[in-house]
């Protein structure tokens, strides 16, 4: 069973083109990197990690160590109905924390087939009106609306 713990990773590049993925199973759902915690105690930045390379094959460990920042802000949500059955009976809403990782204009993008299908870099703006989820776009958003002093 997931656990109702979650991260969402906006990967960007120095030009703030935003890299979105298509979901394997629903068509023109693009997202950016997201994924449930593996433990109820796994540190949230080692998951964030963990997701990126799942993903996309990005190895954040090979980046700058500020690279990858939190930006120490949470959302809960309804898990869509489809979804609830891979969590335990009863359980409807999930916890998300937003991160993001800049990462090198030339970095090469490895999808898992099982997950994602497309991957397109796009304008932050575009990116956020792309994304099937509405706290997708609103993490974009606030990512180039944020002080960057405040990520850490």
């Amino acid at each position: 069973m997931k656990i109702p713990i979650s991260v969402l990773v906006v990967i960007y590049k120095s030009n703030r083109d935003v890299l979105l993925i298509e979901r394997a199973d629903r068509a023109s759902f693009w997202q950016s990197v997201t994924g449930s915690l593996d433990a109820s105690d796994e540190d949230l930045a080692l998951a964030a990690a963990r997701e990126v390379f799942e993903e996309t094959g990005i190895a954040v460990e090979g980046l700058p160590k500020d690279a990858l920042k939190n930006m120490h802000h949470q959302i809960e949500y309804e898990i869509y109905p489809a979804w609830r059955s891979r969590y335990a009976p009863g359980v409807t809403r999930n916890t998300e924390h937003w991160f993001s990782l800049e990462v090198p204009d030339n970095t090469p993008i490895t999808l898992a087939p099982r997950e994602h299908v497309a991957y397109e870099w796009l304008p932050y703006q575009e990116a956020a009106k792309k994304c099937f989820s509405p706290s997708n776009g609103e993490a974009i958003l606030k990512l180039f609306s944020a002080d960057k002093s405040q990520l850490e």
